[in-house]
């Protein structure tokens, strides 16, 4: 009988001395697993430092993707992602072996102690870890729940989880596809109509250095993901708006009434307040509107899936 196949993506940038303890600890996961095949796909992410494979102490069989330069990290997913259903879930397939890439980071906060739940789980649909307790410091926690809750005012959707996912073979090639894919991993899947689960996880420690993400890459990793809903985030803010505008045309037609019809004094500024506010929200519903017809008229330009895009990319 055939092993059930995990294949294990994982995205560096010179962070070398945490995946060799990465790996290593996935060497430790698959001797304790011996129902599931264990293999690792390590891009790296135009890395400025260098790294010999030989000084790898494992047993594990490795694939390592050079990229011609640096394209970031969900990119460097996103090439990792194809690169996998092309050059080995195909032809795994063909010879009749299941399995399941699961997405991780390089530097031990993905603990590999969840990989083998999280593929069980990952039956017919794909599990991303969600992450009930974390281990970074406290302003790194109180950002991060602004930007949930962000999130959930501007999508309507409230999104719990990272990269640290297990995509199961049928699935690969669909998430291989997405064309939001390559803009933020997470957000593209739970945009798509792909089935998803969750699974509950606890945040690992880095195992060796320190995070190369800033303040700037994770404003920006954060925008990248609300970006992937711009329709959805145009809408709401359409729909604010028009709200917005009834409520002010209400307040007008109020203090009119009053100033025409009873003798109650109203005070000068509310009138002037009232009116330059209102025409605030009709200059943001007038703007909102035209940009989301301009997003909507794009879609008249078709851009076929192509998911050998990854192969512009490997050295």
């Amino acid at each position: 009988m055939k092993k059930s196949e995990i294949i294990c993506l994982i995205p560096v940038f010179n962070d070398w001395d945490s995946l060799v303890m990465l790996l290593a600890d996935i060497e430790t996961e698959a001797k304790s697993n011996p129902d599931f095949r264990f293999r690792a796909v390590v891009v790296n992410d135009g890395s400025t430092q260098q790294f010999d494979d030989s000084s790898l102490n494992t047993n594990l069989e490795i694939n390592r993707v050079d990229l011609q330069l640096n394209v970031g990290h969900q990119r460097a997913i996103a090439i990792g992602v194809q690169y996998i259903s092309n050059e080995i879930v195909n032809k795994l397939k063909d010879d009749g072996v299941e399995g399941h890439v699961v997405v991780m980071d390089g530097d031990g906060e993905d603990k590999p102690s969840d990989i083998v739940p999280m593929v069980k789980k990952a039956d017919g649909v794909l599990v991303f870890a969600q992450r009930l307790k974390r281990s970074e410091g406290i302003g790194f926690r109180i950002g991060y729940n602004i930007y949930k809750l962000l999130f959930k005012l501007l999508t309507g959707i409230s999104i719990d989880y990272g990269n640290f996912s297990a995509i199961p073979f049928p699935l690969l090639e669909n998430v291989a596809l997405l064309p939001n894919l390559w803009n933020h991993y997470a957000s593209s899947i739970t945009e798509s109509r792909i089935k998803f689960s969750s699974y509950p996880t606890e945040r690992g420690k880095r195992y060796a250095g320190k995070s190369k993400m800033n303040t700037m890459n994770l404003v920006i990793h954060g925008f990248s993901a609300i970006s992937v809903y711009f329709d959805k985030l145009c809408f709401r803010v359409l729909k604010f708006s028009f709200l917005s505008i009834l409520v002010f045309g209400v307040l007008i037609s109020f203090v009119f009434y009053k100033k025409l019809f009873t003798d109650d004094a109203i005070p000068g500024w509310a009138s002037s307040l009232i009116l330059i506010v209102l025409s605030i929200v009709i200059q943001l519903f007038s703007v909102t509107f035209i940009i989301l017809l301009f997003q909507l008229s794009n879609r008249k330009i078709i851009n076929p899936p192509n998911k050998k895009l990854y192969l512009d990319f490997i050295k």
